[in-house]
């Protein structure tokens, strides 16, 4: 099922009403519990892995969950200290390391800066980046990348596609 803020048509309902795929409108509250239930999160899914979950790397993972996450590992390490100041570089950056290899984050080079850091791996999504900020969002899509034909794939296996839309963010325009 997805859901979005607002109807097929664009039009937004008010702010206590979610639409699902069949334009069939529920409330905040169950949308919530909905997205919830579907999509937990990088916490959430971390205790179900039985990850070993110490002071510092939760508080790596608290620092990235949500949704339009894409943080850096200074931004991380940044934020991580300002939640549990005694926090290393390398902690920080081994824990990333770790969430990469488990597959819980995805690490993205999207626009030949610094590497960015993805918890949404739950929800299929592709990626808007600014050309001039380099702020970058998760952003649904309606329609699947595009297949590859059997004789392009040069015998590869494949696994996901990913498509990267850019542009210039409001703040960069003015």
């Amino acid at each position: 099922m997805t859901v979005g803020f607002a109807d097929r048509a664009g039009r937004h309902p008010d702010s206590s009403t979610f639409w699902t795929d069949s334009n069939f409108v529920v409330s905040l509250d169950l949308a919530r519990l909905y997205l919830d239930f579907m999509y937990p999160s990088l916490l959430e899914r971390l205790r179900d892995r039985g990850y070993r979950l110490t002071s510092q790397r939760r508080v790596v993972a608290e620092v990235l969950d949500g949704d339009h996450v894409h943080m850096t590992a200074d931004e991380v390490l940044e934020a991580a200290v300002g939640r549990l100041p005694e926090i290393s570089r390398a902690t920080v950056y081994n824990t990333l390391r770790e969430l990469t290899e488990l597959g819980e984050v995805l690490e993205l080079n999207l626009d030949g800066r610094s590497k960015r850091y993805d918890p949404n791996v739950t929800r299929a999504h592709h990626h808007l980046v600014c050309d001039g900020c380099g702020m970058v969002f998760d952003v649904q899509f309606e329609v699947e990348a595009p297949a590859l034909a059997a004789t392009e794939t040069h015998g590869m296996k494949l696994g996901r596609a990913e498509i990267v839309h850019h542009g210039t963010c409001p703040t960069c325009t003015n």
